[in-house]
């Protein structure tokens, strides 16, 4: 199979399975449309404030595993790294407008994260994650969290593989963490918003 049908392929299935609206979903098997709720999106933050950590930490581990599996499987599949990083892309593209849901879903963070993890590897990702529950306890906002963690999550991928450890990674994955956390400011607008104004409500903790 050519190195073009490869990526034709991977990107459709990216594209379609960051779609799929798990936030959503699981709102409904609980008799609950998110899309009426706090934010109005499929978010795990909206999961969160509608049935609690315990079925929103399900939706994230969902959204998770979408920009997971088609990062890796680019990333065994395609010579290209920069192929690699449009088919980590999609994922998130479909998180935040999924076909499935008149393009009405998430933030694209929990998604983001998987991609990030399919690209440098889990184990990277797992030196990182402490700093996102430390900055939730802090700023009590998952969307403030988001932002910072990305941020952070950027200059840290930019670190590793240009100084703490060159060529553990491709700088265009460090490239990739960039366009994604900007995508997450272009998603996440309206939280910005309210951010400013000082009237963004607070993540609920309640398991």
């Amino acid at each position: 199979m050519s190195e073009t049908l490869k990526f034709v392929l991977l990107a459709i299935f990216a594209y379609l399975l960051g779609s799929l609206p798990f936030g959503y979903i699981i709102g409904k098997i609980n008799k609950v449309d998110v899309l009426q709720i706090g934010s109005h999106s499929a978010s795990s933050t909206n999961v969160s404030r509608a049935l609690g950590w315990r079925w929103a930490t399900v939706s994230a581990a969902l959204d998770f595993s979408k920009g997971l599996l088609p990062a890796y499987l680019a990333r065994m599949n395609l010579s290209n790294e920069w192929l690699v990083v449009v088919v980590a892309l999609l994922p998130m593209v479909g998180q935040v407008f999924p076909i499935f849901l008149h393009f009405r879903g998430g933030k694209g963070a929990s998604t983001y994260y998987g991609a990030i993890s399919g690209l440098i590897g889990l184990h990277y990702f797992i030196i990182f994650f402490p700093a996102l529950p430390i900055l939730l306890l802090v700023t009590r906002r998952m969307s403030l969290t988001n932002i910072i963690f990305s941020w952070l999550l950027t200059i840290a991928i930019f670190l590793f593989a240009t100084v703490i450890k060159p060529n553990a990674f491709p700088i265009s994955y460090a490239v990739f963490a960039l366009i994604g956390a900007l995508f997450m400011l272009v998603a996440m607008r309206e939280n910005i918003d309210r951010l400013i104004k000082n009237k963004e409500p607070e993540t609920p903790l309640k398991w």
